[in-house]
């Protein structure tokens, strides 16, 4: 499966940046992509944080490794956190 990655930074509650990567299907649009990430900040208590197509940009198509590929075929998404994430 190849898929899509966006690349996000969005401003935590206590000032702080969460940085991480939403992964979907390469299909998938942007709008999408953005909706998933604003599930994935009101998972970890960040709800209402901006999150547009500023703070979540395209980056690159890849492969899917199997882990990410589960994940994107059950939810329609990965998450892949790198700083700042809760």
């Amino acid at each position: 499966m190849e898929c899509a990655v966006y690349d996000t930074y969005v401003t935590r509650k206590d000032g702080e940046v969460m940085h991480f990567d939403v992964v979907v299907e390469a299909n998938t649009a942007h709008e999408k992509a953005i909706e998933y990430g604003k599930k994935y900040l009101a998972s970890v208590g960040q709800e209402g944080q901006k999150m547009t197509q500023e703070e979540c940009q395209f980056c690159h198509v890849q492969e899917a490794p199997p882990l990410i590929k589960r994940d994107i075929e059950s939810t329609g998404y990965y998450i892949q956190k790198m700083e700042g994430c809760s």
